[in-house]
């Protein structure tokens, strides 16, 4: 496999998880444009942080949350890549993380009804595996690390 294309995988992931990290700011700066437009016309103040808003909160919260996991996630796997030295394992780990992310707002709750205090549990099927990916790369790249020091 030449140079080339022998990181085009996680280079594909990151494409993904960065192009819908982007979709969902956009969504948490039209809901809050939404969410505005609807606080004016009812002639009230619209305070997004302190709001309690329960659509702007979920939209926020499906926003920093991919951001907060971003970092992790993305060295995590590129780390996994390079150095362990199994870019298809680490491909496919990505893929697994993202399309686990890309679940993420549909598993929180409708965008009419908001963020409820009731719905943690619904976002198990997209954190869990995003969690287990997280350890699966992390104890690969330990381990390599572990195993360089002591050559």
């Amino acid at each position: 496999m030449g140079s080339d294309v022998k990181y085009l995988g996680p280079a594909c992931v990151t494409f993904v998880y960065l192009g819908m990290y982007y979709v969902f700011m956009l969504n948490a700066g039209v809901t809050k444009r939404l969410i505005e437009r609807e606080y004016k016309a009812k002639d009230k103040k619209f305070d997004r942080y302190f709001g309690q808003d329960r659509r702007m909160l979920r939209a926020d919260r499906i926003h920093l949350n991919t951001l907060e996991h971003m970092v992790p996630f993305l060295g995590m796997m590129w780390l996994h890549a390079v150095y362990v030295d199994d870019v298809q394992k680490a491909t496919i780990a990505g893929i697994i993380g993202t399309c686990a992310r890309a679940l993420y707002p549909f598993l929180l709750g409708s965008r009419k009804e908001g963020l409820g205090h009731t719905n943690t549990k619904r976002v198990y099927p997209s954190t869990m595996p995003q969690y287990a990916v997280m350890i699966y790369l992390t104890q690969g790249v330990a381990r390599r690390f572990i195993s360089l020091s002591m050559a």
